[in-house]
């Protein structure tokens, strides 16, 4: 049984040159053929893949910093729209206090003028009741005369004639 170990062992271990150069041959047939038909379309394919991918990264970050400036730009134009804004309720404010102004002080126009008027006419009626008192009185005055003369009286009865002008004067009056 040892003989057929042995025997059985150099089969395994046995060396055919010829085999060896035919399967070294087919070897590098095979790497032709697969680096020709297989890895250079494969390497194609990948490297057409990390263009896109490459493609798709340079895109986005393209993307984002358009994004990033037009949120600056946003936010520029956003604070020049507050500050007129800001501006425009400031001079709103301005316009509203000058027109309050302008309008307290054409009230206040108004006011004088119409007391000024109502002072003119006060005065003209004073002048006119004094006057009107004046008349009055002078047709009082020359009545007594009159009446004095028309009788020639004592100096009771005259002091009693001229008390009862002056209450018929008050009674005209009131």
């Amino acid at each position: 049984m040892v003989i057929l170990t042995q025997a059985a062992s150099e089969g395994f271990v046995d060396l055919n040159v010829w085999t060896a150069i035919f399967t070294l041959v087919n070897l590098l047939l095979l790497f032709f053929v697969m680096k020709k038909y297989l890895f250079k379309p494969v390497k194609k394919m990948i490297d057409e893949r990390q263009q896109e991918i490459d493609d798709l990264y340079a895109d986005a970050n393209q993307s984002k910093t358009e994004a990033a400036e037009l949120k600056s730009q946003y936010e520029t134009r956003l604070a020049e729209a507050n500050e007129e804004k800001e501006e425009i309720l400031r001079a709103a404010h301005r316009k509203a206090q000058l027109r309050e102004e302008e309008i307290l002080r054409e009230a206040q126009d108004k006011a004088a003028q119409t007391l000024k008027r109502a002072d003119q006419q006060i005065e003209m009626e004073k002048k006119r009741a004094l006057n009107e008192i004046k008349d009055d009185v002078s047709g009082m005055a020359l009545d007594i005369a009159s009446a004095v003369l028309a009788r020639d009286i004592k100096g009771e009865e005259h002091t009693a004639l001229i008390d009862s002008f002056i209450e018929n004067l008050g009674e005209s009056h009131d």
